[in-house]
């Protein structure tokens, strides 16, 4: 038997498509993947090698549990120079092993059973398992199309109650890949409430630029990593930045439940954030990824796929595929079986996501054009 609470949760659904896509491969068929959230590139050798060297040196002992203090110093540095926060403690920077787990000890400090959440809905699958495995309440806010999926500030006013906790902001999106206005921002910031501020794809931006939650308040939490931008995903280095009357409980937390970081990934971080080659490197990523974009989004529109407000960060296109289907699950799974294409459902994002479906371009440009072809070619005689 499992405990009540594991029965709220749901599955990924991307990781389903994922996984039946890699059974197919394994059975011989050829698949091409435009469903998962990685990206494509290797990491940066300047980053690899500080972690060989951090292998050498015999860095392979517990750090303190809110991280190495010149990572957190690092971070700290990183967040000045790129949005001009300043005064932030490295004690308020508690290193994790990746950002899940960060999203998982904040709310546990926080959260008490039965308080609110808000919510975007569509919204990334994971943040209202959160929510719900710590027993507190999940409040959906729709956001729609036409706005670009950004919040209505008023809508968010409309939704807080004495038990509202916490609203969460994910900006670069996933996974609409739309960025929330300034302005906006600041209203939403206005509120009083603590803000939740999922950053993970922070620099990973093509046209505009990307506001953290600390610019408009410091009473928020800024949770934040190496995955996405260093493609880092199997380092498993994360980061939160907290208000310091936090800082002690969700260091309790860490202490218990995971006593601290991979040192190794902790070394490679300072160098990820420090390093000029790594910069050189995240720039080229970021030409090709725009390329991805610009190229899938006309493509998509050629097909029929519906895109009111083009996306401008993360890796994703989220489009409206209700000329085709209300039922994105099965669509997205007769694409792959039919067309051997893995594309996520937009019901694994929220009921507002209900007839869009999820693209990535964390692929190479030479794999999206092969994928779409065959999408369009299955649209075709459907």
């Amino acid at each position: 038997m499992t405990c009540k609470r594991l029965e709220q949760l749901s599955s990924f659904i991307a990781m389903d498509v994922l996984e039946r896509a890699q059974e197919m491969e394994r059975a011989g068929e050829s698949v091409i993947h435009l469903e998962i959230g990685e990206p494509d590139f290797n990491t940066p050798q300047a980053i690899i090698n500080a972690a060989i060297e951090a292998l050498v040196r015999g860095d392979t002992h517990y750090t303190h549990s809110l991280g190495a203090p010149q990572l957190r110093e690092a971070i700290c540095a990183h967040y000045e120079h790129t949005y001009g926060v300043s005064n932030i403690d490295p004690d308020q920077v508690i290193v994790t092993s990746g950002t899940s787990p960060a999203f998982l000890v904040a709310m546990g400090a926080i959260l008490e059973c039965g308080d609110e959440v808000i919510l975007s809905n569509p919204h990334y699958p994971c943040h209202p398992n959160f929510v719900r495995f710590l027993e507190a309440v999940p409040v959906m806010i729709p956001v729609y199309e036409e706005d670009g999926f950004q919040y209505r500030p008023e809508s968010i006013k409309a939704a807080i109650t004495p038990r509202t906790g916490a609203i969460l902001v994910n900006s670069p999106a996933n996974p609409t890949g739309n960025l929330l206005d300034a302005n906006r921002m600041a209203e939403i910031a206005d509120t009083g409430k603590l803000i939740l501020s999922d950053e993970i794809y922070h620099g990973l931006v093509y046209e505009g630029r990307a506001r953290s939650a600390l610019e408009f308040t410091r009473n928020c939490i800024v949770f934040n990593g190496f995955s996405k931008l260093f493609a880092m995903t199997g380092w498993r280095l994360g980061y939160m930045i907290v208000p310091k009357n936090l800082v002690r409980p969700v260091q309790k937390m860490v202490q218990n439940f995971f006593i601290c970081a991979n040192s190794v990934s902790q070394a490679a971080g300072c160098t990820a954030l420090s390093d000029p080659s790594v910069a050189k490197d995240i720039a080229k990523m970021l030409e090709i990824y725009n390329e991805r974009r610009k190229y899938m989004i006309g493509r998509l529109r050629e097909m029929g796929f519906g895109i009111t407000v083009e996306p401008t960060g993360a890796f994703y296109v989220f489009a409206n595929a209700r000329r085709f289907t209300n039922d994105s699950y099965s669509f997205a799974f007769e694409i792959l079986e039919q067309a051997k294409v893995g594309i996520t459902p937009g019901v694994d994002f929220g009921s507002n996501a209900e007839g869009y479906v999820r693209f990535t371009y964390a692929n190479s440009l030479d794999n999206i054009r092969e994928g779409l072809d065959r999408i369009e070619r299955y649209i075709e005689n459907r």
